[in-house]
């Protein structure tokens, strides 16, 4: 795969395909189809040899679950309601060795166990006072950019790029930050897809000395209302499985574990494992 990331869409006379070409984690992923499944199949498979990805991810209804079992897929995580209410089951293909591998898999179901463990009631209070909450617009992309450089080092999609920043916004994604001393020190976004109402709460970063006080709850719940507003329910957000501070935040928000996705993308400093995590934004 050599060519930057990209979406296209194949109709053919028995089958529609949304597909997202990801070279830089060396991944193809089918974001929606129609029709004939066993020739979805046929096709994502052609796609993914021709492009030389390493993993094939398909977002599957469940009336699909066990024709994609049959066909050697395998299921690594669930998002509640993604379809218009209805369940999305995130099935895999690996096609290197390499891909399959994973050293981390114990300690990470460790993780979940202990973040299983804490207690939700727990709140802390609001930041002070120096600290302020806004909703980014196309002006804070730059910053935006130079907060996402300092935090990851490696990041799957290219945030490092105001260009891209803007480029997201225009297309509906929504950014809330937190500024101090005129300086943004702590963001995260919720890309929307509006056809099948739902949202994932993602590009969630504070720089290290800011992390305290309890930002990114602060900002999540902030988008969360957003989006209920919007008359959207399904959130779900897919967190660095290695991150316990990531993972906790969104258990004690009420997020509920799905799965994880193997080996799925670029992050921080290399190739990593990713947790789903998934809310009814209409029971809150």
């Amino acid at each position: 795969m050599n060519q930057s990331a990209s979406n296209i869409q194949i109709e053919e006379s028995n089958f529609f395909l949304e597909v997202y070409l990801d070279p830089f984690n060396k991944r193809i992923r089918i974001d929606d189809y129609r029709g004939n499944t066993n020739l979805v199949l046929e096709k994502a498979e052609q796609l993914a040899r021709h492009h030389q990805a390493e993993k094939l991810i398909l977002k599957a209804r469940s009336e699909d679950f066990l024709p994609l079992y049959e066909k050697g897929l395998q299921p690594e995580a669930v998002v509640d309601r993604y379809f218009i209410g209805s369940d999305a089951h995130f099935f895999s293909k690996f096609y290197t060795v390499e891909r399959k591998k994973n050293d981390h898999w114990i300690t990470e179901d460790g993780m979940i166990h202990s973040i299983y463990q804490l207690d939700t009631t727990i709140d802390k209070p609001y930041p002070p006072k120096e600290y302020e909450l806004k909703k980014a617009d196309e002006t804070c992309a730059e910053e935006l950019s130079g907060l996402y450089r300092q935090v990851f080092p490696i990041y799957p999609t290219p945030l490092h790029d105001p260009e891209y920043v803007k480029k997201t916004m225009k297309e509906g994604t929504i950014y809330y930050v937190f500024f101090y001393q005129g300086k943004i020190v702590s963001a995260a976004s919720a890309e929307v897809n509006s056809f099948y109402k739902n949202a994932e709460l993602t590009d969630c970063a504070t720089l290290t000395e800011h992390r305290k006080y309890g930002l990114m709850k602060i900002i999540l719940r902030e988008i969360e209302g957003e989006l209920k507003r919007q008359g959207i329910f399904c959130a779900y957000s897919i967190a660095r499985s290695l991150s316990f501070g990531m993972n906790a935040v969104l258990f004690q928000l009420d997020y509920k574990y799905r799965g994880r996705l193997m080996n799925n993308c670029y992050i921080y400093d290399k190739l990593e494992n990713m947790n789903m995590w998934v809310k009814n934004l209409a029971k809150c």
